[in-house]
């Protein structure tokens, strides 16, 4: 049994998957297994992975053409997994030399966790540097961030295996069972990091570190990229889900966190102009869930901005959070996308073909 086992899918991605094993070879950790997963590749991905696994006997290969989905092969590869630590690589991304070691350091340090993630720089597919990514850090500030986007960026991701498997953690499925059957949801293709990573966030078990972890490779076949009108579409509904499940653990009543999201950027738009009502009642709701905490309070503080669609009212607010909390790159550009909207023909907002989203306690919208 290796310390850590490193879990990567494959689909036809030979030109960056040397980069991304070369990543994993080079880490100053040496304790590790790496399985990679070929989901049917045709271009030669599944003979590159098994050449290189003939010269370094930590690397198994494995041929899954049957996995139906993305989150059916990444169960598999858990079903394969023996280890302390299970990290996730995507093969079109590249680990920082330093990767295992943060990360274990960090389990270390809080060992309560069950997931540990971290900030990403960003590259195009020439791998130049586009950008950066920071995400959450503290528990607190993913749990209350879980609602309204996933606060786990998967390609930084590492896990307390044994801790996971206690929990019965998979990919896509609901795990804490909170809600009636007739409630939960799967999530097989899209989205489906975000309901495994939700749910143990709502258990407070998840954070990041604020160190690069990974560089972050988007191109036209990223997921996000290629479809990401069903994507929000997915997401919406995880965070519906998780809104559900927390409600239903904690003894609250419930509330919808859909207009106030902001995955992948977008503003939902459900034909509303102002949710005033929704979001003090969403508001009550969290602060008796999770108590009240300065991470809880700035988070409400930025979805206050998105309870009003008139944009002179949003870019007030958000002026006026601007002066008090250092803003996100991605908080800028939903704003940015609701102001623009009609500039960009709507482009980063979603309309939903609902005129309105009304959970069982219809009242709180009134």
């Amino acid at each position: 049994m290796a310390a850590i086992d490193v879990l990567l899918p494959v689909r036809n991605g030979a030109p960056y998957l040397g980069e991304a094993i070369d990543s994993i070879q080079r880490q100053t950790v040496r304790d590790w297994r790496l399985i990679v997963l070929d989901h049917g590749s045709t271009d030669g991905s599944l003979e590159l992975a098994q050449e290189r696994s003939e010269s370094d006997k930590r690397i198994s290969v494995f041929s899954c053409p049957q996995a139906d989905s993305l989150g059916a092969l990444r169960n598999i590869g858990l079903a394969k997994c023996d280890c302390r630590y299970l990290l996730l690589q995507d093969a079109d991304d590249i680990s920082f030399a330093n990767r295992m070691e943060a990360v274990t350091d960090a389990f270390d340090a809080m060992p309560r966790l069950m997931l540990v993630g971290g900030d990403a720089v960003l590259i195009d597919p020439a791998g130049r540097r586009t950008g950066y990514l920071r995400m959450p850090t503290d528990p607190k500030k993913v749990t209350a961030a879980t609602f309204f986007y996933n606060p786990m960026l998967h390609p930084t991701v590492a896990m307390n295996f044994r801790a996971l498997q206690r929990m019965g953690g998979a990919y896509g499925r609901d795990i804490l069972k909170a809600v009636p059957e007739s409630e939960s949801i799967t999530a097989h293709h899209l989205a489906e990091d975000y309901i495994l990573f939700g749910q143990l966030a709502l258990l407070g078990a998840c954070a990041n570190i604020p160190v690069p972890l990974v560089q972050y490779r988007r191109h036209d076949k990223s997921v996000s990229i290629a479809n990401p009108v069903a994507q929000v579409e997915v997401a919406l509904k995880v965070s519906r889900f998780l809104s559900s499940s927390f409600c239903r653990m904690k003894g609250v009543s419930a509330f919808d966190p859909g207009p106030f999201c902001n995955h992948a950027d977008y503003v939902f738009d459900f034909g509303r102009r102002d949710y005033a009502g929704a979001f003090c009642h969403m508001s009550a709701v969290l602060r008796a869930g999770l108590g009240s905490s300065p991470e809880l309070e700035r988070e409400l503080a930025f979805r206050h901005i998105l309870a009003t669609r008139n944009s002179r009212k949003m870019m007030s607010r958000f002026l006026r959070f601007q002066l008090r909390y250092r803003t996100s790159p991605a908080e800028r550009r939903t704003v940015r996308n609701w102001i623009l909207r009609d500039l960009r023909r709507g482009k980063f907002v979603y309309r939903s073909k609902e005129a309105t989203h009304r959970v069982a306690t219809a009242a709180v919208w009134e």
